[in-house]
């Protein structure tokens, strides 16, 4: 691999990858990624951690594909990142929380994640029955990642 990917350039193959789609509360889903992008980024996290942070839900949400994953040039922790943040479509919880839990780095990528999905402008955009089912499941998300 001669060229890996700067952060500019794994910004606009994410901002790319999620054109279009929109978050829960009808906002473009840019926004998000980029929030946490900047979470990773304010929380410490190296280049590879805010390359994974943009990254982090292509592959869950089917805006890229595994195999693209697999070809990208992108340093091997970004994509062992990545691939501990996509969630199973059947996945339990406690599964998913484990494998962020091992793989190096990714942590505080899910740490920044929940931070902008539990943001109180973004929950309050929402209906309170969809409110209150999200703050559950990121709470209990977090609780499992522990300290």
């Amino acid at each position: 691999m001669s060229h890996i990917w700067s952060l500019a350039e794994v910004e606009a193959v994410a901002r790319q990858a999620h054109s279009g789609q929109l978050d829960k509360a009808g906002r473009p889903y840019a926004e998000h990624i980029a929030a946490v992008a900047e979470g990773v980024r304010a929380r410490g996290g190296s280049a590879e951690q805010i390359a994974a942070g943009w990254l982090h839900d292509a592959v869950e949400d089917d805006r890229l594909s595994r195999e693209w994953l697999r070809s990208a040039p992108l340093p091997q922790s970004v994509k062992d990142m990545v691939l501990a943040l996509t969630r199973g479509e059947d996945e339990d919880l406690e599964s998913y929380v484990g494998r962020i839990r091992t793989t190096p780095g990714a942590k505080l990528v899910k740490e920044a994640d929940l931070a902008s999905n539990t943001d109180p402008d973004r929950l309050a955009a929402l209906d309170a029955p969809t409110r209150d089912r999200l703050i559950e499941k990121y709470g209990r998300t977090r609780s499992l990642l522990g300290p």
